[in-house]
Formats: C-alpha cells, structure tokens, sequence
C-alpha cells in the first residue's frame, strides 16, 4: 500500500484535486481533528466528500481517532510544549488508540490512500508522523505530495 499525505493550506482547489487524480487516490483519510472550520474553504468535512466523488472519483473518511486531541494541539500552538515534545505526546496517543489496527481493518483494501491535514507541508504536522508509525508497524511506502 502507498500512503499518501497532503496539507490543503497554499493549494488551489485546481491543484488539490489534481493532486488526486493524477496520483490516482482511491480515498482520503482526513486527520483533521476539527474539518468544519471557515479557514477550511475547500476541504470542509460537509463538503469534501462530494467535491472528491464528482472530482476525483476518491472516497472520503473523517478519522477522528488520528486525529490529535485538542490539549496536545492547544499546547504547541500556546507554545506550552515544543515540537519535539508534541512527537512524543501524539506518538503516544496513537499507540494507545491502535491506530495501526483501525487503519488495518478499514483501509488495507486499498492500494493507495492519503492522510490530509491542513499543514502545507509535512515537517511540522502529525500527519507526517502517523504516516511514519504505519510505515514503521504496516510496512506501508510513504510519500508526500
């Protein structure tokens, strides 16, 4: 399985969906922990899904559960934890959800899926680090886009 993953933020709707379809996603995973926000323009949770069917021909999943909790979110964003230590704080968090047993059950059907989150690029979204952990417990290739 290919595991994908993109941020929406400094995309054009154009260049999102054709992100897609060209690397023929056959559902996308959002990871957002909130995916209702104004900001999400685009990629709103209640109407991503129609956009990707009509578009792309792509699934869509919302999974809270890889989602980070709004503590740990809050923290870094306050600047009460740094980087490194929300690493450590979602990594842990993902163990303890087994998140490799939910993506196994609901998503090894497919050849290649995407991780979106809003982060336009993976070095500083947990994303990134949940695409990582499958590729550590599942074996998965990883690639940005």
């Amino acid at each position: 399985m290919q595991v994908y993953t993109m941020g929406f933020t400094q995309k054009s709707a154009e260049s999102f969906f054709g992100l897609i379809k060209k690397n023929d996603i056959q559902i996308l995973i959002d990871v957002r922990l909130n995916n209702q926000s104004q900001l999400a323009g685009f990629t709103k949770g209640r109407d991503l899904p129609f956009f990707l069917r009509e578009i792309s021909n792509c699934l869509y999943s919302h999974e809270i559960q890889f989602a980070p909790t709004k503590m740990i979110l809050d923290n870094y964003k306050k600047n009460v934890i740094c980087w490194s230590e929300y690493e450590v704080e979602y990594k842990k968090l993902i163990k303890r959800r087994k998140v490799s047993d939910i993506f196994k059950e609901k998503y090894e059907k497919y050849e290649k899926v995407l991780l979106l989150c809003s982060e336009p690029t993976p070095e500083y979204c947990h994303r990134r680090l949940l695409a990582e952990y499958l590729e550590k417990e599942l074996g998965y290739e990883i690639k940005h886009i």
